[in-house]
């Protein structure tokens, strides 16, 4: 299936920034292994759901999961995590039917969503409806950023494009919307009116989508911006950045410790765009022959690794060296062992031998959630477990 150019997981971005709908369109899609693994965690969480609904048979379920476990990216986590959201739906499904016998669930529901954004299409991961009631529920299998759902924009067009399948049908006068993210031990949910709703979607979704598909309107630099494919050379991006090199500075030898703090609240969206532009410019020289005026691309440094460690240990060993020599013997790291035995046996049988050190002291913005650090009472309590 192609994809929207005002797809529903970008509107948070292309409802904030409308050109950059169309300027992403002339660059490729770079999401890469992570993407992948989430195609696959769905396609595991559907077949696990149609064959709890009877629209699969537990043979043409098996044959499914086998082919889903023969890919290199399915860990036994994944099929955890898969299971534990298609428990979730049909937990949300059952109580449904306590309200409305003749409930209606659809998996991977297609929604048309052209009545408000042009040539709008998604897919909805669970539609559940009953009267009065419309749930939608969505499987997030990220682990790098935790996806709220409160206002959340891509939640707000499924709503839209189920309510267009199914108003006719049953007198839907609330949405609720769940984001299920098992990676992250993230279930977040929002709940608003159909009136509330179709207010939005008149007032500020319908025009702003217009103009976003259109490529008009004003480019806005934001958090928005993070998925953008066009973020590394995004000339409005590039000025917000460079903000900071051409910072006024007050007349002193010596930064103000306000010119400190507000250097370091920059810092961090500096980074990231400065590395998206070293990335998307050694791509560009790698795949296409990008000659880029003032550098060259060669060949950077690597290290030493044996050809085959099999021969190179049998070698040895008929050359008198015993395996003691040349063997070492480590146990995996927490990640990959979590991998390895699935993070459920992990924790059953390991939990109580794990500790989680003392972080070294992070300067945060003062809106981050954690507990600011108190040196004193850490130094007490590190004198006290001496």
């Amino acid at each position: 299936m192609s994809h929207a150019i005002l797809s529903p997981s970008g509107a948070s971005r292309w409802l904030n920034c409308t050109p950059s709908a169309c300027l992403e369109q002339q660059f490729p899609d770079s999401s890469g292994e992570a993407a992948k693994e989430g195609t696959l965690a769905h396609w595991l969480g559907e077949t696990l759901l149609k064959n709890h609904l009877g629209l699969l048979t537990n043979i043409e379920a098996n044959e499914t999961i086998e082919r889903i476990e023969s890919d290199p990216r399915y860990t036994a986590d994944m099929m955890d995590h898969a299971s534990g959201y298609a428990a979730f739906v049909m937990e949300n499904f059952e109580a449904a039917k306590k309200v409305t016998k003749d409930a209606v669930i659809q998996i991977e529901a297609q929604l048309n969503l052209t009545d408000y954004v042009p040539e709008g299409f998604g897919t909805g991961d669970a539609v559940i409806i009953a009267d009065g009631n419309m749930g939608i529920i969505d499987l997030k299998y990220g682990k790098g950023v935790m996806v709220s759902c409160e206002n959340n924009k891509q939640m707000m067009l499924y709503a839209l494009g189920a309510l267009r399948e199914y108003d006719y049908m049953y007198d839907i006068q609330n949405v609720r919307m769940w984001i299920y993210q098992p990676r992250m031990d993230n279930i977040s949910s929002f709940e608003m009116s159909v009136a509330d709703l179709q207010a939005w979607a008149e007032n500020e979704l319908k025009p702003l989508a217009q103009l976003a598909f259109d490529g008009l309107g004003e480019f806005k630099v934001g958090d928005h911006c993070r998925f953008c494919r066009a973020k590394a050379q995004c000339k409005a991006n590039a000025n917000e950045n460079l903000k900071l090199a051409r910072y006024d500075f007050a007349e002193s030898v010596l930064l103000t410790d306000t010119e400190i703090s507000d250097i370091l609240e920059r810092a961090s969206a500096f980074k990231t765009w400065l590395t998206s532009i070293e990335e998307m410019a050694l791509t560009e020289a790698v795949d296409n022959g990008k000659q880029w005026p003032g550098f060259k691309l060669v060949e950077g440094r690597s290290n030493r690794i044996y050809s085959d460690e099999d021969k190179v240990a049998k070698e040895l060993v008929k050359n008198g060296f015993n395996e003691d020599q040349i063997y070492t013997k480590k146990i995996l790291g927490i990640t990959a062992m979590e991998k390895a035995i699935t993070k459920k046996t992990f924790e059953s049988l390991l939990g109580e031998l794990i500790i989680k050190p003392q972080g070294k002291p992070t300067l945060v913005p003062v809106s981050d959630k954690r507990t600011a650090w108190n040196s004193t009472e850490s130094a007490k309590n590190d004198f006290s477990n001496n």
